[in-house]
């Protein structure tokens, strides 16, 4: 079989995607003035690709799979199957958004009142389809950037950008008036490709490893030697994904204690057991939980 031909999003998403796969189990090397970066699998042939192109490519089979926001996917109307959700962003491990947004001033109060305005975006398509739903009609212009800028400066009554906090938004003094639409990143595959056998196991492979090191991210794992007689109020201050795994030692008066929790719960725990008796206790990484 030849190669996967796999789209790794080229911007915003590219470096938190190379770490994410390195965590997954992958090594992604970009090449200086290169789309074509390599990775340590002969199974695999990376491209970049614009998150705004990836959809198409993949539905037209250029690419076999790839990973873009769901944004792009909905935007382009691309024919693809989504093979996983995978919640990452170039700033957090949670879901961004697309936003109308207005200057403060305003007056501006609901999405009715967008009827006749021009509002600036990079979402073009999705954008008239929502005030269409809305029943809105307005001109929606396609922006290149600096979408906000065009709302300070009086270009646009409105824009429809992305944001992860909305920082940046209040700090150009505007507003936000609607949320239009809520979007993560996606591991995308054309339907051929998951027709094939060989290419569907693989793409599946990468799935499964990509969500396992996403589960990881935040979580640790707490080991600790426990005596016998302090077994329960130790158990009973610790978290698990389903419960602590509890073995016995050699010396039948102690026991071996160990469990996955949050890391940030970590610095709560460790005086707590150590007060409820356990000695001992270790914090290990974790790359990947399937």
């Amino acid at each position: 079989m030849a190669p996967l031909k796999l789209g790794i999003p080229k911007g915003s998403l590219e470096a938190a995607t190379v770490d994410l796969f390195a965590h997954a189990g992958w090594t992604i090397q970009p090449r200086a003035r290169n789309y074509f970066p390599a990775i340590d699998d002969p199974d695999i042939a990376c491209a970049l690709v614009r998150s705004q192109e990836m959809g198409p490519y993949v539905a037209g089979g250029t690419l076999d799979a790839g990973l873009c926001g769901i944004d792009w996917i909905l935007e382009t109307q691309a024919d693809v199957a989504v093979v996983a959700d995978l919640v990452y962003s170039r700033a957090s491990d949670r879901p961004a958004r697309w936003v109308l947004v207005v200057k403060q001033e305003s007056p501006v109060a609901s999405v009715a009142d967008l009827t006749g305005r021009i509002i600036a975006t990079e979402l073009v398509g999705y954008t008239r389809r929502y005030l269409a739903e809305q029943g809105v009609e307005a001109t929606v212009q396609f922006s290149w950037g600096a979408t906000e800028a065009k709302v300070v400066e009086g270009l646009a009554d409105a824009a429809v950008e992305l944001t992860e906090t909305g920082t940046t938004i209040r700090a150009h003094g505007l507003r936000i008036l609607a949320d239009v639409l809520h979007t993560h990143t996606v591991l995308v595959a054309s339907h051929a490709a998951m027709a094939d056998a060989g290419r569907r196991h693989k793409i599946e492979q990468i799935a499964l490893l990509l969500q396992a090191a996403l589960a990881a991210r935040g979580k640790v794992v707490l080991k600790m030697n426990v005596p016998a007689t302090h077994i329960d109020s130790v158990t009973a201050l610790l978290p698990s994904l389903h419960a602590p795994t509890v073995n016995h030692l050699t010396d039948s008066g102690w026991l071996a204690v160990e469990t996955v929790v949050d890391r940030q719960q970590v610095r709560t725990l460790v005086p707590q057991l150590k007060a409820a008796g356990a000695e001992g206790i270790l914090e290990l990484a974790l790359n990947k939980i399937c």
